[in-house]
């Protein structure tokens, strides 16, 4: 056990495990998010009319039992095309990466991933090991396919790909994936596809055919339900056995259990939503060139823009014009880059409205 002597007192006091001291954290800035919130890539308008109807159908009664997540696992494996034990429900994304980590790697493992990034993932690793791989991309900040393929070693047990990426929205290629799983049998491939909706390309029909592939999914961004917490992981089902017993029996609530079978059951709702944000990011990204901003090309429900020294002046002004965005700056070569969420048709309206008249009023102009 270790412990610490405080320095007045003189008295022991336990310390946590080094890695816990060590490990990054990560604190997103959630406080006065009375705006329109295109900051945090959420669905901007609702979920499907179907989870109303669910959540207003609950009972006092039932929200006195624990959560039976099986069931639901079985609604959602169908969906999928899988087996019951072939997926595990999670709360969020974010519990998914935990798990994984605390699942597969020992303190003297590697782990892999190329920034930037979702911060999360640096989070949940160090929980675990000190050993965080990281391959930085270049200036187009593209996946770094070569560079990355040569970083595996021996000691690499787990590998976390985002595709499409955050912040950039970037794609890998399901080659490129399939061939990081190759390039490393020894280890787990978790592909993140939380923006799959938004591009449409996955290896999810390719889990029958590698063993160490992970798909994770959330309910959070196309389906409207972040504020419920659910996501999945999907895959071998030897592999998810042991996800599965480091995980909570009730790690999912029992309402988004209520709900997600109705969310992902109207398809119609979400092909909508969807193809909202498809049309708002081409208008988006066509406002942006017309403004001189320059951008990263996007395939999720955002798009990063380069606004340069003037950035946290602009997040600034468009929180007082009512609309919220990210200010990715500091992530892994993004310097003076923030990032703006897409959503319904009117939301990207008053998005490009607001980012018209802010830039304007902190007399930013672009670069010649």
């Amino acid at each position: 056990m270790s412990f610490a002597t405080d320095s007045v007192t003189e008295r022991k006091i336990v310390q946590p495990r080094k890695a816990v001291l060590e490990m990054p954290e990560y604190h997103p800035p959630l406080a006065g998010r009375d705006a329109l919130r295109l900051d945090f890539n959420e669905n901007t308008f609702a979920p499907s009319p179907r989870v109303m109807e669910k959540l207003s159908a609950l009972t006092a009664e039932g929200l006195t039992k624990y959560p039976e997540r099986e069931p639901a696992e079985k609604i959602v494996a169908t969906h999928f095309g899988l087996k019951t034990e072939q997926v595990l429900l999670t709360n969020g994304v974010d519990e998914a990466i935990h798990l994984m980590c605390v699942a597969f790697l020992e303190a003297d493992d590697e782990a892999l991933i190329a920034t930037p990034t979702f911060f999360m993932y640096d989070v949940s690793i160090k929980m675990m090991t000190p050993h965080l791989r990281k391959v930085q991309a270049d200036a187009t900040l593209e996946f770094p396919f070569e560079r990355f393929i040569s970083a595996i070693t021996d000691k690499t047990k787990l590998i976390i790909v985002a595709s499409p990426n955050n912040p950039t929205g970037a794609v890998v290629s399901r080659d490129h994936l399939l061939a990081i799983a190759a390039a490393a049998p020894h280890a787990v491939l978790m592909v993140d596809e939380a923006y799959y909706h938004f591009h449409g390309e996955s290896t999810m029909e390719d889990l029958a055919n590698v063993p160490n592939l992970i798909v994770a999914r959330t309910f959070s961004k196309a389906y409207g339900l972040a504020n419920l917490r659910v996501g999945m992981l999907a895959g071998n089902a030897e592999l998810l056995k042991n996800v599965r017993k480091v995980s909570s029996p009730y790690n999912v609530n029992g309402v988004a259990l209520a709900c997600l079978p109705a969310a992902i059951a109207d398809a119609e709702y979400l092909s909508w939503y969807t193809e909202q944000v498809r049309i708002g990011r081409e208008r988006m990204m066509e406002g942006l060139r017309e403004l001189g901003i320059s951008f990263f090309p996007s395939h999720a429900n955002f798009v990063l823009m380069n606004i340069g020294p003037k950035h946290a002046a602009l997040v600034d002004m468009m929180r007082r014009h009512g609309v919220l965005l990210r200010d990715r700056s500091t992530d892994p070569g993004c310097d003076g880059f923030v990032r703006i969420t897409i959503g319904i048709e009117e939301h990207v309206t008053l998005g490009l409205a607001a980012l018209k008249a802010s830039l304007q009023e902190i007399g930013w102009s672009a670069a010649v």
